[in-house]
C-alpha cells in the first residue's frame, strides 16, 4: 500500500509535471477531509504522509487512526479533493510554463475552428487565435502547424488562456531571431518594425560589428533566410533597411526602392520633405500609399513626398507670396521656403516653434505667419466666389436666352403686324358681311299685324321656297328653248 502510493505519486509527478511536495500536501488534505467527514469536525485531527516509506499517519489528540476506517464516503470526498488539488496545481504549472514565453514564438497544431476563432493545440494547453490577430488572407486547416506569437496568458480559475497572435510586428522579430543567428546572439539589433500584415514589413537592422553585413546576413545565401520568414508568413514582402542615425540618410533607405532628389527636415512640424523625380513618384509612394505609409512608420517622421515640378513650383509660390513682407527680412524667408515650409504650414504653425528651431526672431515669426495666414485665408475665399460667380453668369445667360427667345426679331415683328392687319381687314368685311345679313335677317322677320310671328315666318320661308323653284324651272326652260333653236339652225345649215 505504501510503496504504491509512492509510486503513484511519482506517476503524477512525470506525467503532470508536478512537484511531488505539491502533490503529498494535496493527499494530506484530501485524508484530512475525509477523517473530519467521518469523524466530526474535529481540531484535533491530523494525518500526515512519510516521504520515504509513504506511510499514512492520522492522530485524533493521541490517538491513532487507521485510514481504513474513514468509509466509503469519506474515501470519496478524499478522492473529489485530491482530484481538485492536483487540477490546481497542474494549473499553476502551466500558467507559469506559458508565462515564461509571453512575447515569444511558440509552434502549434490547428486543432478546430469556433466561429471566427482559431483553436489550436500548445500540448497541454489550447491556444486561441482571435479574429482580430488573424492575417485576414490566410486560412486555416485542422491539423496545419503554425508559428505563433504569445500575446496573453491568463489565469480564470483552473483554467489557463493562452491568447496568440500572427499580426503582431513582433513575430517578424522573432522569426528572425529563429532563422538568423547574429540576431539571436545580438550581433545585428532589430531596431524598428512597421508591419501591415499579409502584405509587406519593413525592418530596420544594425550591425554591432563592423565586420558582418547586417542586410546581407539578414537575407542568407541567395536568400535562404529571407524565404524561411516569408513563407512563414504567407508570403508577406520583407524589405530590410539598414538603421541609421542620420535621419536623411534612413528616411532615404526606407523609402527604397525609389530614388531620392533631395530631403528637408523641419523638426519643428517632425515633417520630412521628400522631393523625388517626377517618374519615381509612383515607386516612392507604393500601392496604395503603403510604402511612404510604412516608412513614416519605421522613422518616425512625418513624410510628405512630392515630385519635382511640384515642390518647385510651391516653393516659387511661397516665396513671391512672402516676399517683400514688413518685418522679415527676405534671407529669412528664403531659409524657411528651402526647409520645405509652405502657405499653408507656416498658417498653421506656432510663431513660437520658428523662433526655437528656426532661430527667427519672434517679429518676423509673427509677421510671416500673419501674412501666411491671410493669404490662406483670403485664397480660400477666392476659391469660393469664382466658384459662386459662374453660377450667377450661367443664371444670367439663361435669363438673357429667355428673354430673347421671347422678344421676336423685326422680320418677324414685321410679318406678325402684316398677318394683323390683314386679319383685321377680314375682320372687318366679314363684320360687314354680317350686318347686311342681319339687316336682311331683320326685315325678313319683321311680323305683320295680322299673323303668328312663327307662322308668318314658316309662310315667307314656303313662298321664297316656291318663288325660287319656279325661277329655276323658267331658267331650265329657257335653256331648252335656246338649245331647241340652236339644233333648228344647224338642222337648217
Amino acid at each position: 500500500m505504501n510503496g504504491e502510493l509512492l509510486r503513484l505519486v511519482d506517476s503524477i509527478h512525470r506525467d503532470k509535471d508536478i512537484d511531488k511536495e505539491i502533490i503529498f500536501k494535496g493527499l494530506e488534505d484530501a485524508l484530512l477531509s475525509a477523517a473530519r467527514k467521518h469523524f466530526g469536525q474535529r481540531d484535533s485531527i491530523i494525518v500526515t504522509i512519510d516521504r520515504e516509506t509513504g506511510e499514512v499517519l492520522a492522530f485524533d489528540g493521541d490517538t491513532r487512526l487507521s485510514p481504513v476506517e474513514f468509509g466509503r464516503i469519506a474515501a470519496q470526498t478524499a478522492k473529489q479533493v485530491m482530484i481538485q488539488k492536483i487540477k490546481e496545481a497542474e494549473s499553476e504549472v502551466i500558467y507559469g510554463e506559458f508565462s515564461t514565453k509571453l512575447h515569444d514564438v511558440v509552434n502549434c497544431t490547428v486543432q478546430r475552428i469556433e466561429g471566427s476563432a482559431v483553436i489550436c493545440n500548445l500540448g497541454k494547453v489550447e491556444g486561441i487565435l482571435p479574429r482580430r490577430e488573424q492575417v485576414k488572407e490566410d486560412t486555416y486547416r485542422p491539423g496545419e502547424r503554425l508559428k505563433c506569437y504569445v500575446l496573453d496568458v491568463k489565469q480564470e480559475g483552473q483554467k489557463v488562456k493562452v491568447i496568440l497572435s500572427r499580426t503582431h510586428p513582433d513575430i517578424v522579430k522573432r522569426l528572425f531571431e529563429i532563422e538568423v543567428p547574429e540576431v539571436a546572439d545580438r550581433i545585428i539589433e532589430v531596431k524598428g518594425i512597421a508591419r501591415e500584415p499579409g502584405n509587406r514589413t519593413k525592418i530596420a537592422v544594425l550591425s554591432a560589428d563592423s565586420r558582418v553585413d547586417c542586410v546581407g546576413a539578414c537575407v542568407g545565401v541567395r536568400g535562404s533566410r529571407i524565404k524561411n520568414i516569408v513563407a512563414e508568413l504567407g508570403g508577406e514582402k520583407i524589405d530590410i533597411v539598414p538603421w541609421s542615425s542620420q535621419p536623411e540618410m534612413f528616411i532615404a533607405k526606407a523609402l527604397s526602392p525609389a530614388e531620392i532628389y533631395s530631403i528637408t527636415l523641419n523638426p519643428a512640424m517632425n515633417r520630412a520633405k521628400v522631393v523625388v523625380p517626377d517618374d519615381q513618384l509612383s515607386l516612392a509612394i507604393g500601392k496604395k500609399g503603403q510604402n511612404v505609409r510604412l516608412a513614416a512608420k519605421l522613422t518616425h517622421w512625418d513624410i510628405d513626398v512630392l515630385g519635382k515640378s511640384d515642390a518647385e513650383n510651391l516653393a516659387a509660390e511661397a516665396r513671391s507670396a512672402l516676399t517683400g513682407i514688413e518685418g522679415a527680412s527676405e534671407s529669412t524667408i528664403d531659409r524657411l521656403v528651402r526647409l520645405g515650409y509652405n502657405l499653408a504650414d507656416l498658417a498653421q504653425i506656432d510663431p513660437q516653434s520658428l523662433t526655437g528651431h528656426e532661430s527667427v526672431s519672434i517679429e518676423e515669426a509673427e509677421a510671416i505667419v500673419k501674412v501666411a495666414q491671410k493669404i490662406v485665408y483670403e485664397g480660400l475665399s477666392a476659391v469660393r466666389k469664382p466658384e459662386a460667380e459662374p453660377q450667377e453668369e450661367e443664371a444670367e445667360a439663361e435669363t438673357q436666352e429667355e428673354g430673347a427667345q421671347q422678344q421676336p426679331t423685326e422680320e418677324e415683328a414685321a410679318t406678325e403686324a402684316s398677318e394683323m392687319t390683314t386679319g383685321e381687314e377680314q375682320t372687318g368685311e366679314e363684320g360687314a358681311a354680317e350686318e347686311q345679313t342681319g339687316e336682311e335677317e331683320e326685315m325678313a322677320e319683321q311680323p305683320s299685324d295680322s299673323a303668328d310671328p312663327v307662322e308668318e315666318t314658316d309662310e315667307a320661308t314656303d313662298e321664297a321656297t316656291n318663288e325660287a323653284a319656279s325661277e329655276e324651272a323658267d331658267e331650265e326652260a329657257a335653256d331648252e328653248e335656246v338649245e331647241q333653236e340652236t339644233d333648228s339652225r344647224q338642222s337648217e345649215a
